[in-house]
């Protein structure tokens, strides 16, 4: 494509994810313009976005000449056919995160992405959140030295089970799927591979209507040699303590609170306003390291987050050859470890990385 080139849009699905993400999103980047939405909400979507058509079938948003690149935003389970769908119609795909269920599924829609020259992503937006973009630059200035010891935490108050797929106990569905791919992806963006993985996962709540709940709690170690990785989400923390808790050799960095580009979103606002993904200064890093024989501690101000990079990126890639924000196999990845991790809580045992 030439630099003068748009790149049309098919958002499939328009729940929490499609409506509050995938389109406002979208809609921000030049170059991108939302021209079809597969849903059932056909009255919220175009009280949205009053410009697209609204189709009741993926085929026929697959099938339309209005359509470059085909935004995957269903259920989990659902990831993996409609890629394949979309692909076999010779469109780009964008897959929200996970990526797939099973490593069979992803493997098979990279392979057909190759064969068929199209571009395939997933959609790990929280590599954009202002915490991690403030935490990966201090790692990468050698600030705190070798990384000793990373925590991160994804903890919510949620005690009651809502009737939503995601918490259900189904293919694809609980924490581990959902937040989980989260912080499992940042820590691979930071670390790589691990040497092994060990997790406990947990269903803490119950429902009133006796129906089995899906996963809401894991804890979950990666081990890099002496290092230790350690991923975390609960749905019954209602005081959470820090959201980053990373030691090296020679700093630390002590983080609390969350990126507020969602809730923002939630509030109808969009990437360009005034103080997008920034963070107030209470919620800023507590920032500790040794230089030479001098030792500094202060607040780390946080970098903007910026969501909307993700797809600025998509755009390129597809419009001018420039490399994908998120590979499929950089999903792929996670879905490994998501799979190691609960064979080693199935096993009662650590899980090595093949």
């Amino acid at each position: 494509m030439d630099s003068a080139s748009e790149v049309r849009v098919g958002l499939i699905g328009y729940g929490f994810s499609g409506a509050t993400f995938q389109a406002p999103l979208i809609a921000s980047v030049p170059g991108l313009r939302l021209t079809r939405v597969c849903s059932s909400q056909g009255e919220r979507v175009l009280r949205d976005f009053p410009d697209v058509e609204v189709v009741a079938d993926p085929a026929e948003l697959m099938a339309s000449g209005e359509v470059d690149l085909v935004v995957v935003a269903t259920a989990n389970a659902s990831h993996a056919p409609l890629a394949r769908q979309a692909l076999l119609a010779g469109k780009h795909v964008v897959v929200e995160k996970p990526f797939t269920i099973t490593l069979d599924e992803g493997a098979e829609l990279i392979a057909l992405a190759e064969q068929r020259q199209l571009h395939l992503s997933v959609f790990h937006n929280r590599r954009w959140d202002s915490d991690f973009l403030t935490l990966r630059q201090t790692i990468e200035a050698g600030l705190l030295g070798p990384i000793n010891m990373y925590e991160a935490h994804f903890d919510r108050y949620r005690p009651t089970v809502r009737g939503r797929w995601r918490e259900q106990n189904l293919p694809g569905s609980g924490m581990l799927y959902d937040l989980g791919a989260h912080l499992i992806d940042q820590a691979l963006v930071l670390f790589g591979n691990p040497d092994c993985v060990n997790c406990d996962i947990g269903v803490q709540r119950s429902t009133d209507s006796g129906s089995d709940a899906a996963d809401d709690y894991f804890h979950l170690t990666m081990r890099y040699g002496a290092r230790r990785v350690i991923l975390h989400a609960s749905s019954l923390v209602l005081q959470a303590g820090p959201r980053f808790t990373v030691h090296g050799d020679t700093g630390s960095f002590i983080k609390h609170g969350m990126d507020p580009q969602e809730a923002a979103l939630m509030r109808g606002e969009r990437p360009g306003a005034p103080g997008w993904g920034v963070e107030p200064e209470s919620l800023h890093a507590q920032l500790s390291f040794v230089k030479g024989a001098l030792t500094v501690t202060g607040k780390a101000q946080s970098l903007p987050g910026c969501y909307q990079e993700y797809y600025q990126r998509v755009f390129d890639a597809i419009a001018h050859g420039k490399s994908l924000p998120v590979t499929a196999r950089e999903g792929l990845a996670v879905i490994k470890i998501i799979r190691m991790a609960m064979q080693s809580h199935a096993q009662q045992r650590s899980v090595a990385f093949e």
